[in-house]
């Protein structure tokens, strides 16, 4: 990167738009409220606020820019929302009802109240296609290209917007989804479509017939919005690469995204894994890292083990089991409403809640005085006095502190019969549960103790409970990262160009056939380095990891194993490979049966080409600004008394500070309510030591 030139990275969340701006390695943050109507104009404000900043006009800005990276849930909240485009389904004759039938369950077995859910597309737009493909694929019966023609012909009857085809063993022999596309173009042109063997040549009917129908029913709206985007930027003068940030933690062209939206439908999420992970390293060497990114509408958690942010194919668009599957991979991100926009209420017999409803930017919370009137997290802590009134979001806002106490007064206060202080302090007790309880999910259940990883907050809500939950948790460490505030932005900075290939190549280690999975595993490393090409870089450039998704004979779940190399060669390297795969059953599950041979469904690879030449760590440090001073602010155990205040840039390598006091920067407040002790790292991250919580036995004795 030429040293005048920049990299920018923009978030869009519920509440708050994020940009991070990078320039000689440094990064610097602005926000500005989400433009839910429209959020590209978002995009351009938070740009000009940038402009502004330098004193200089957007477009002079922009005409800098050497790569914009973006991260949006437009097309998460058009799935959530079933503002997608008019789909059709095309499937095997004699199997109308793959969507139907589907995955998953009741999350609560015996909670009848829920109902069956409804396939993602609806049976008067799923249409039968005759003839059929073996699982050796092998045609048994020739495609019927009449029979879709007629298709074609309801199809445009019906004014479709978008067509998903998955037929059955595609993966293996794809001819008849080609003859069926081969149809599409000549009947149906400019109608786009999705083949299941291009998007998700997996073994699971109905996670492709998902991807496929979610992918195709997302084109026409992400097309639109991603040639929108880039026509509103190239216009306001930007001539660098545009980027969509991916669900697998890294980057790709904006015109690719386009043709694969599914990609982009967890971007928000899939960033912060890969900041977090790198300030934890950065500063403490750690490779055990609980990355928790706070945000005004969820509070999103991901554990990273030996340096890996963890994947899964089983993510959920809406509740698990009764939702839809993506059936693609995506960074395995644990989400609960609990982000400083969320609602606090209280139910009808007198019990507290927070979220999951939120209030978003517009309204927002009661203190934005955006019309709001409901109690938040934020309004709770603006009571407590954790907030600075005149210069929340780097002075762009004001909050009414008149107005959230009237909230919480009126909704929580009265109905709990409490005072308003503690009322607060309540909000924002539960809400720390829900935080912890997050944690523990995706800790506990997998062998991890919470205590031994370092814990990373970020989002610009994550400094008013991270301090409380890494105490709850028993957490060692707690690392803030100074451009926290928009952790997943600065992600996506740090962030490669990714692209994630499988083949369908079924194999047991007791009769392995290693000419055939070798050769499948060559395809799957050509098709990384045709990647590398195709992105501009070069085949020395990439970086391969192989992998296989396996299981024991009859199991349902199948484990990811890396590969040591890239192709098996002898039998020993199978068995090498069976040995590893029953070490992550040990280390996931607990038990392993190292006398049962090892089934392997499905083949991976992942290509990375990096975007940026240096390794060293991006900072955020802030030139020396501000001064001590103190405010009125609930400490428990002590209620509203003098609490310092320290802004994050007078804070010096070296000093140590030990809490109360709240640590402020012009995009979050870190709230540190008790004796733990402070420093700054020497990658400019805020490193807490909690102070410890003495379980009940320990302090009785």
């Amino acid at each position: 990167m030429a040293s005048d030139q920049l990299r920018l990275s923009v978030d869009i969340g519920g509440t708050f738009t994020d940009l991070v701006v990078e320039e000689r390695g440094e990064l610097r943050l602005f926000k500005s409220p989400t433009d839910p109507d429209d959020p590209v104009q978002g995009i351009l404000d938070v740009l000009a606020m940038a402009a502004d900043s330098d004193g200089v006009a957007l477009a002079e800005l922009l005409g800098r820019v050497e790569s914009f990276s973006h991260a949006t849930t437009r097309g998460l909240n058009a799935v959530l929302t079933g503002n997608v485009a008019r789909t059709a389904f095309l499937t095997t004759a004699g199997h109308p009802d793959v969507l139907l039938l589907r995955e998953g369950g009741r999350q609560k077995p015996f909670d009848f109240t829920v109902p069956f859910p409804d396939p993602y597309v609806p049976r008067r737009l799923t249409f039968e296609v005759p003839g059929r493909i073996t699982s050796a694929g092998e045609i048994r019966e020739p495609i019927d290209a009449q029979a879709v023609v007629e298709v074609c012909a309801k199809l445009r009857e019906l004014e479709v917007e978008a067509v998903a085809v998955c037929l059955l063993w595609s993966t293996i022999e794809p001819a008849h989804e080609l003859a069926v596309a081969s149809v599409l173009d000549r009947e149906l042109p400019g109608i786009p479509y999705t083949l299941s063997h291009r998007l998700n040549p997996s073994l699971r009917e109905y996670r492709r017939a998902s991807s496929a129908a979610i992918d195709a029913s997302l084109k026409p709206l992400m097309s639109r919005y991603i040639d929108g985007l880039t026509s509103r930027l190239r216009a306001a003068g930007l001539a660098g690469r545009i980027l969509m940030v991916t669900s697998v933690g890294g980057v790709m062209d904006a015109g690719d995204a386009a043709g694969a939206p599914i990609v982009t439908i967890n971007s928000g999420p899939s960033m912060a894994p890969v900041a977090g992970r790198a300030y934890a390293a950065a500063e403490l060497g750690a490779d055990a890292v609980i990355v928790a990114d706070a945000g005004g509408t969820t509070y999103d958690v991901t554990l990273v083990r030996r340096g890996e942010i963890p994947s899964t194919r089983t993510a959920w668009v809406g509740d698990e089991g009764t939702g839809h599957m993506t059936g693609l991979p995506s960074i395995d991100v644990k989400s609960v409403g609990a982000g400083g926009g969320s609602i606090a209420w209280v139910d009808s017999g007198g019990l507290l809640h927070v979220g999951p409803q939120s209030a978003g930017s517009i309204p927002g919370p009661a203190c934005y005085g955006r019309g709001g009137t409901a109690a938040t997290v934020t309004d709770a802590a603006l009571v407590l006095g954790y907030l600075d009134p005149t210069s929340f979001s780097n002075g762009t806002m004001t909050l009414d502190t008149d107005a959230a106490r009237a909230a919480i007064g009126r909704d929580i206060a009265a109905p709990l019969g409490l005072e308003i202080v503690d009322a607060a302090h309540a909000i924002l007790e539960l809400t720390t549960e829900q935080m912890v309880r997050a944690i523990e999910e995706i800790t506990l259940q997998q062998g991890i103790d919470p205590a031994r990883a370092v814990m990373v907050g970020g989002g610009g809500a994550a400094g008013i409970n991270a301090v409380a939950v890494a105490r709850r948790l028993g957490s060692e460490r707690l690392v803030l990262p100074a451009v926290g505030a928009a952790l997943a932005a600065a992600g996506a900075l740090m962030s490669d160009l990714t692209a994630v290939y499988s083949a369908t190549v079924p194999a047991i280690t007791d009769a392995f056939d290693i000419p055939r999975v070798d050769e499948a595993l060559a395809g799957l490393r050509e098709r990384c380095l045709a990647f590398a090409e195709r992105v501009g870089g070069t085949r020395d450039q990439v970086t391969v990891t192989l992998f296989a998704e396996a299981r024991y004979p009859q199991q349902i779940w199948e484990l990811e194993v890396p590969l040591r190399s890239h192709a098996f060669g002898d039998a020993a390297a199978v068995a090498r490979f069976a040995e590893d795969f029953h070490a992550i059953h040990t280390e996931i599950l607990g038990i392993s049966d190292d006398r049962s041979p090892v089934e392997v469904v499905s083949w991976g690879a992942r290509a990375r080409v990096p975007l940026r030449g240096e390794t060293e760590i991006l900072s955020a440090r802030a030139p020396r600004s501000g001064e001590a001073t103190s405010r009125r602010a609930f400490v428990p155990g002590m209620g509203i008394v003098d609490v310092p205040v320290r802004p994050l840039a007078t804070l010096s390598a070296g000093e140590v500070l030990d809490g109360p006091v709240l640590l402020e920067s012009p995009f979050t407040t870190i709230v540190v309510a008790d004796a733990s002790r402070v420093e700054l790292g020497p990658a400019g991250s805020i490193v807490i030591t909690p102070v410890r919580e003495i379980p009940a036995r320990e302090a009785a004795a």
